[in-house]
This record gives C-alpha cells, structure tokens and sequence, in this order.
C-alpha cells in the first residue's frame, strides 16, 4: 500500500526532528524545565503543568532524561499538530490546500523546530488549540447530540491549552469575539452548548488553579507581571512583529498577514473568519503590550495566532504552485531550515564553529546547547558527587544546567531570591544546616560574594570547566559551602 504524500511528510520530518533531538544537548529552558520539575506538583511557577508532566512521564517511562527522551512527548505532539493543520485545512479548503499547509508549518523555524523538538509549553499548547480549533469548525454547522459532542471536545481541548500556557485565553477570546461578532453563529451564545465546553475547560484547568490558591498565586503574579511597565515605546511594536516575521520567515509571514486582513472581512467565508479572529488576539495583544512593557515580549509568544493562518496559507499555495517562484521558495525554505539544524547539530557534537562564533560574539552560545558533562564527569573523578549530596547554583537558569548535568540523584537548589520552579520543589530553608557544593558559572563576577551570604564557612575548591573537542567553554568556581543558612545573610 502507497502511502498519502502527507503521511510521509509528517514521517519525515519526524525522523528528522528525532536525529536532531538526540545530537543536541537540552538549552537553558529545556534544562530547567526538567530539571525543576523532578518534583511532581499539580502546578508549577513559570507556566501551567502540561509539559512539565510530559518531559517527567517521558523520564520515568524510558528510565532516562537523555535529550530524546525528554523531547520525545513534543516531537510526537507536532505530528499530532501537523495531522490537525491537515484536517482543518481540508475541512476549510480541500487536500490539496492541506498538504500545503503542513509543508509550510514543517519549514517555519518557530514551529519547525523549536515548537517540534525542544521541552517547551509550545508543543502542547499548539497541539491542544488546533484541537480545539478544529472542534469548532465541526461544532459552528451542526445539530443536536452532535453539536453538542463537538463543543464539550472544543472545551476539553481548550483546557488543555490552558494547561500548557496562560497565553491560550488569547485564541480562546478570539473564538468567543467571532461568536459575539458572526451573524450567522451568534445564536450558539445564546444556547447552553459553549458554555458546557467552558466549564468543562475550566474544569481541565482546576490543578493549576488549586497549585496557585496554595502558594499565593505565584505563578499568575509572574505572568501577569510581565505585562507591567512604564515606558513608552511607540516604535516598539513594529520592532515585535518585525522580530515575529524572522521566527515565522519573512516570506511566510507577508502573506500571512494579507490572508489575516482579508479574513476579517464580512465578505470572507466563516472559515476564514473564524480563523482569523482565533489568530488575531494573541499577535495584536503582544505587540501591543511591547510598547509599555518594562519586560522584553519573546517574539514566539505570538505564535498560536500565526498558526491559525497555516490553513489559510495552504490554501493560497495550492492556487499558485504551479508558479516557479512559489514551488523554489518553498523548497529554499526546507533547505534553509534543515541546513541551520545540520549545522547546530555538528556544533554541539564537534565545536568546528567555536573559534568564528567567539571572534564575532562575545561569548561563545555553543555552552548552553550543551548538557555540561564535563563538569559532571570532572566532579565525579574528584570525588565531589558522592551519594546524597546536594549541590548548589546562584541562579535559576545555571541550576538547571547544572541540576540536569548532575543527573537526578543529586539534588540542585537554587540560592537566589528569583529561584523560579526550584523554590517550590526544593526551598533552602528545607536543607538548612547542611553543605552544598556550589558550583558558580561567574567566577569573576558577584557570585562567590553571593554565595558567602547563604553559609556559615565556604571552602574554596579547585575550579573546573566545560570543555568540547578539548577547548573550554566555561570555567566554574567549585566551592563547598558548610551550614546552609534558611535564608541569606543582608550584603554588607
């Protein structure tokens, strides 16, 4: 039997996505995330518990936290992404139209690769909104049992959006503007099927909801901080979605963005409509925020609403295909995208870029895709990692470099006051009076001072360093700290 182009698409590129998940080490994020969510919890600090639980379950299931395992939830959740872009594509469009837009979703980098390989809310999120999306396209037209079967799938995949990322209230509020908006869907508000799908969202949501009623409702706090500020930056949101047209590809995002206007007019089908009201909120809505926002906006934050767009897109492909510059631009765009993966790959596994990469940067980036074995295996050989001991880093995001390159067996606690997920999961105060081996990434910088404040005496090691291909990367102050304080001592 023949398999459809579009199956072996979606293989493909997943094989791909696995050769590149196991010859990169984890980033900075990635580490953290499962790093900090060794502890099982109901919620978590920097976002909802959604892909914390997946990167934990692919752990304890494979029985390893080794790059492809870890990621392995996530490069699955974007075939199921691809396999949802195809039904809503044909479902709005025809076959043809969905074919292309999965190729297009497949070589935009903010999906292709990040959302598709690497330990992120994206995966889930994007995965659960299409369902979500795609629910609602079936639930609009319908009737009786099956409407209402349709709307309480569309409030179960609602909730587990907002189980992966706050953020999925924005394409939530866009369906509910469409409705508020459509003459010919407005009456489903006025019926109990929506509001079914939203208490059963809710519903999906409640462990993130009872995690923050108990810890003081952290974790929205966070969130919604980050749209506190009091600059005025009026250039600032061309400068975001400038930044969000490089994530998408600038030759992806333009006609994106013509189909997004063109959808929201009256005269447009309500597929398109619905489509593009799902899309706008969250790309007006961080721009927007980026002009007051004392907090830098992350350009993929816009990405659920450029993902509604892909069926749209698909669609126009489909009627220009035959065009050469259509069939070459697509085709460049695959090239360009699996030769930046081939290269990243060949950095981490080699280091042959490292000596241009410092030369034009201050800073050589090639350590933070790396899992930091050396350091491991130089600590191990020193006698440093025996059975029980608890290690130590000044900030969040070098704990969980350190914390995942020390392997679960050891515990890593964060000692600063922005300690994030690793406060919760391990407080200092629980390990008080006990000694830490610290491990400090700035050794020419404040963090030997700071780390004198959290203990009663600190021994000084010999230092050590991550190395690749023999060149060091970093170097680390080692330290031993005796009688871990329950908080730290005021600066002098």
């Amino acid at each position: 039997m023949t398999l459809s182009p579009v199956i072996r698409l979606i293989a493909g590129t997943t094989l791909v996505r696995l050769a590149f998940a196991a010859t990169t080490g984890l980033g900075v994020d990635e580490s953290y995330m499962v790093t900090a969510g060794r502890v099982l919890s109901l919620g978590y600090f920097d976002h909802p518990p959604a892909s914390w639980w997946l990167s934990l379950g692919a752990a304890r299931l494979f029985g390893t936290e080794a790059p492809w395992a870890v990621r392995l939830p996530f490069i699955l959740l974007f075939a199921v992404s691809q396999i949802l872009i195809w039904h809503i594509t044909r479902t709005v469009a025809d076959r043809r139209a969905a074919f292309w837009a999965v190729a297009a979703l497949n070589v935009s980098p903010v999906f292709g690769v990040t959302t598709a390989t690497w330990v992120l809310p994206d995966g889930p999120l994007d995965a659960a909104l299409l369902g979500a999306a795609l629910c609602l396209l079936h639930a609009l037209p319908a009737s009786g049992t099956r409407a209402t079967g349709w709307w309480a799938a569309a409030g179960l995949c609602a909730g587990l959006a907002l189980s992966a990322k706050y953020s999925a209230v924005l394409t939530i509020g866009g369906a509910v503007l469409y409705l508020a908006t459509s003459r010919t869907h407005r009456h489903w508000l006025a019926r109990p099927a929506p509001y079914v799908a939203a208490v059963l969202a809710l519903a999906v949501f409640a462990p993130e909801a009872i995690w923050n009623a108990a810890h003081g409702w952290a974790s929205f706090a966070f969130q919604g901080n980050r749209a506190a500020g009091l600059r005025v930056r009026p250039w600032m949101p061309v400068l975001t979605l400038g930044g969000e047209a490089l994530f998408v590809l600038p030759w992806i995002w333009v006609p994106m963005t013509i189909l997004l206007i063109r959808g929201l007019r009256r005269d447009a089908g309500w597929h398109g409509q619905l489509l593009s009201y799902l899309a706008v909120p969250p790309i007006v809505t961080f721009a927007l925020i980026s002009a007051w926002s004392s907090q830098r906006i992350l350009y993929h934050w816009a990405a659920p609403g450029y993902l509604m767009l892909f069926p749209l897109l698909g669609d126009a492909i489909a009627h220009r295909i035959d065009q050469v510059w259509v069939r070459r631009t697509l085709a460049g765009s695959a090239v360009l995208v699996m030769a930046s993966m081939a290269v990243i790959a060949s950095q981490i596994q080699t280091g042959w870029l490292s000596g241009t990469l410092t030369s034009v940067m201050r800073t050589d980036p090639t350590v933070d895709g790396l899992d930091w074995t050396s350091l491991r295996d130089d600590l191990t050989g020193r006698g440093l990692l025996p059975a029980g001991t608890l290690a130590g880093a000044m900030n969040w995001r070098d704990a969980g470099k350190i914390g995942y390159a020390l392997g679960p067996a050891t515990t890593t606690l964060c000692l600063s006051a922005d300690s994030r997920q690793f406060g919760f999961a391990d407080p200092p105060a629980d390990f008080a009076g006990r000694d830490v081996l610290l491990i400090v990434a700035d050794p020419a910088g404040r963090g030997i001072s700071s780390a004198r404040r959290w203990f009663q005496t600190v021994e000084v090691l010999s230092p050590s360093s991550e190395r690749l291909d023999g060149s060091v990367l970093r170097t680390f102050a080692v330290l031993r700290g005796h009688g871990l304080l329950p908080r730290p001592r005021p600066d002098d």
